[in-house]
């Protein structure tokens, strides 16, 4: 199926899904037979270029993991990629367009993430005390570095959709506890992902709840070093987040024109991804005296 376009590749996968499920008895086995293909759409779907396309497929490839979670739902790894999934479609098709259906998508990316950590030995996540959830975090190990990542990740962008919220906002002392744990353990992870995280948590907040501009440029040159300058929304973050609170036209302008002087597929795997962000800067370049 490699030839085929990545939206007409998820009908045959629908099809297998029941014809398998009809001739094992085990939902189980139904799962292990479609998760080897449903590896390989995702991959294609990272190295993608052609976001419409994308935005097409993923509806039905995110149904299709919602059954095949149904089918095997104490599966971590089948969870976990789940929630990077519906994360991705909520950050990047959904955002800017629509932030209530962003918001539900990622809250399902949040609960199936938050589901796959515990099911890798965190117990209670939501509703263990302060106390009790950050002595936990100090057995996590970097073997569960995925799940602690993805799990801050996804649980921090739904807090991110849903400021207006108070229930929201009490959660946010549990999220930064969890990055900073996954700072300790790899700060390299996903191109420097937990300096990233960092990075926009400090830039984000007013200076009275913790905000601090020199220490997000400090995660966000971090994040940028660890990923060889390879990931480009990090950049992105560090104009629209660092460079314009800081009313730095120069630095605003240099970074959003390297973003587009970087090939998307300089990096395979971040194809899709490093497309959005260049459009986002061209965008942000475009729109540049509404800021200075």
């Amino acid at each position: 199926m490699t030839g085929l376009p990545l939206h007409l590749r998820i009908i045959p996968l629908l099809s297998l899904l029941l014809a398998v499920s009809s001739c094992y008895p085990s939902k189980k086995l139904t799962v292990m037979a479609t998760a080897s293909l449903l590896e390989d759409v995702a991959a294609a779907s990272y190295r993608q270029p052609e976001l419409e396309m994308v935005r097409q497929a993923m509806p039905a490839y995110l149904v299709l993991m919602d059954g095949m979670i149904e089918g095997w739902p104490d599966n971590p790894q089948l969870l976990l990629a789940a929630a990077q999934a519906n994360s991705a479609y909520a950050s990047i098709f959904l955002e800017d367009s629509d932030k209530s259906t962003a918001s539900s998508v990622m809250d399902k990316a949040k609960r199936y993430a938050l589901k796959a950590f515990e099911l890798k030995g965190f117990d209670q996540p939501l509703t263990s005390s302060f106390e009790e959830f950050e002595q936990r975090l100090l057995t996590v190990k970097r073997k569960t570095m995925p799940y602690l990542f993805w799990s801050a990740a996804c649980w921090g962008s739904w807090i991110r959709l849903n400021l207006h919220s108070m229930e929201a906002q009490a959660q946010l002392p549990r999220v930064e506890m969890m990055m900073k744990r996954a700072l300790t353990l790899d700060e390299g992870y996903y191109y420097g992902g937990p300096h990233l995280f960092m990075g926009i948590w400090f830039a984000s907040r007013p200076k009275i709840a913790g905000g601090d501009l020199d220490k997000a440029q400090y995660h966000f040159q971090q994040a940028m070093a660890l990923a060889q300058n390879k990931f480009l929304m990090t950049k992105v973050y560090y104009a629209d987040l660092y460079a314009r609170k800081q009313f730095d036209r120069d630095l605003f302008v240099a970074i959003l024109q390297e973003v587009l002087q970087t090939p998307a597929d300089i990096e395979p795997d971040l194809t899709l991804t490093n497309t959005v962000a260049r459009r986002k800067a061209e965008e942000m370049l475009r729109t540049a005296d509404d800021y200075f």
